[in-house]
């Protein structure tokens, strides 16, 4: 590096940094979409269960990045019933056999961050980050910069990811629901 540091713009990260510890009307994101079955598209909704739902993660730390969320407004692991739990877990396994066939994911950073202290930024709806990885993809950009160069778009992400879950509906020990 020179004397001067190298600027690399991402304006659209500054929507997330700006709602960090914002209260807004609308609520829970995630209470939103999964009460708007007709917005799944323009949500980046992949899948619908009858207890869980899977969705692209608008500011993803790589391309593929899914939240898999109960449809139910839960802060907690224990407030889960055991249908909720079952469904949820099914639907971190099948997100990881969806990103591994349609991305070429070769690892993933499957997690949740329970609580505002432990990082998360919605801490009153649980959820599961599902994030593929790649052999080598956390090249310079993250390490010097912090920067992430996502490759492909959430529409085209979802359109994918969509497609394979219809595909098997009802194979998943879930609802089956699209």
């Amino acid at each position: 590096m020179g004397e001067f540091r190298q600027n690399i713009w991402a304006p659209w990260r500054m929507a997330y940094i700006r709602s960090l510890g914002e209260e807004t009307d609308d609520g829970c994101f995630l209470c939103r979409y999964a009460g708007a079955p007709a917005d799944d598209g323009d949500n980046h909704v992949v899948w619908r269960g009858a207890a869980a739902f899977a969705v692209l993660n608008r500011f993803p730390y790589t391309n593929g990045h899914l939240l898999v969320s109960p449809l139910a407004h839960k802060a907690m692991l224990a407030d889960l019933t055991p249908d909720e739990s079952l469904e949820l877990m099914t639907a971190v396994g099948r997100s990881l056999e969806a990103l591994r066939e349609c991305l070429g994911a070769q690892g993933f950073n499957v997690g949740m961050n329970v609580g505002r202290c432990a990082g998360a930024g919605l801490p009153d709806h649980l959820h599961w980050h599902v994030v593929p990885r790649w052999n080598g993809d956390t090249n310079f950009m993250s390490i010097v910069d912090d920067v992430r160069v996502i490759p492909e778009s959430l529409e085209a992400n979802a359109g994918m990811l969509r497609s394979w879950f219809a595909a098997r509906r009802g194979t998943s020990g879930t609802s089956g629901q699209s």
